[in-house]
């Protein structure tokens, strides 16, 4: 993976389209998703939250990339999703840089809990420390806050005027702290709610407006929100989307409806419906963002 990640999103930005970031936690999940992108010669990122990282081994994620860049053709971002268990973590950079050791080329810092000027500290230490190991790992912060959580929710997710991120504090942001994509809050939540999301298109344009080129627009929560408004987000300068608890739900659903009421024990027979379930998942949303023969 020695794609310039900077080039990565310049091509998205000259193209109008919306790069996928895709989380995963299983080496089928990342199988799942490089299959398609390479299909559809598009170019992916695949990402790995604290939880999926711990489980499936940063080491060992990175090695799998590297395998499917090479066998797809097609450019791959590992991008490490968060990078903290809990608030009381945040500013403990040593996970951070075991992340660049085992040889993640993103990582994405969120410091949108903290105060604006603690945000600023915490995530510049972050670009210095990434840039140090390799000016071409790309590093996306967070100004705003999105609440939920990468699960389905039955209750209606309040997002208050609070939450949302403002543009001249974003540019700000994005020059005081040298970030290469900003994760904002424009009305966008963690995981899947009983509500459509309503985005607020104005404000990633007022965003966009702001910052120009000097940061990629990132949108965070990406599942479930109805395909017009992701159209209207990307026609008004967002650059990167997070899937998460979409893949979750498809593979868990048909995992779950193979192995009901069957003797089957065999591993590769089971979970090959699991694993189509998210490459349908993964498909619908390259098609939806635009992103299809970008890599060629």
């Amino acid at each position: 993976m020695n794609l310039n990640t900077k080039q990565f999103f310049s091509d998205a930005e000259r193209g109008k389209y919306a790069i996928g970031q895709f989380n995963a936690s299983t080496a089928d999940q990342i199988r799942a998703i490089m299959r398609v992108a390479k299909d559809l010669r598009s170019p992916v990122i695949i990402g790995t939250s604290e939880g999926e990282c711990a489980f499936i081994g940063a080491r060992q994620a990175v090695k799998l990339c590297e395998a499917y860049e090479e066998e797809a053709g097609v450019p791959v971002i590992l991008n490490a999703d968060h990078t903290y268990k809990d608030v009381q973590d945040i500013k403990n950079l040593d996970t951070i840089q075991a992340l660049l050791d085992a040889g993640y080329n993103s990582i994405h810092f969120d410091g949108s809990v903290l105060s604006f000027e603690e945000n600023v500290k915490w995530t510049k230490q972050v670009v210095a420390m990434c840039k140090e190991k390799d000016q071409g790992i790309s590093v996306e912060g967070e100004l705003g806050f999105l609440p939920g959580a990468s699960q389905i929710s039955k209750e209606k997710v309040e997002i208050k005027l609070e939450y949302l991120t403002d543009p001249a504090q974003a540019l700000a942001f994005v020059e005081a702290t040298g970030i290469d994509r900003l994760a904002v809050s424009v009305g966008n939540s963690h995981g899947i709610s009983f509500q459509e999301d309503r985005l607020d298109i104005e404000r990633i344009a007022a965003i966009k407006k702001a910052i120009g080129d000097r940061a990629v627009l990132v949108l965070h929560g990406g599942s479930g929100i109805p395909d017009e408004q992701i159209q209207a987000a990307i026609k008004n300068g967002i650059r990167k989307i997070n899937i998460n608890t979409e893949l979750r739900v498809a593979f868990h659903d048909a995992l779950k409806a193979t192995l009901v009421g069957s003797e089957q024990t065999t591993p590769y027979k089971f979970l090959p419906s699991a694993m189509d379930a998210v490459a349908r998942v993964v498909e619908g949303k390259i098609k939806l963002f635009g992103s299809g023969n970008a890599a060629l």
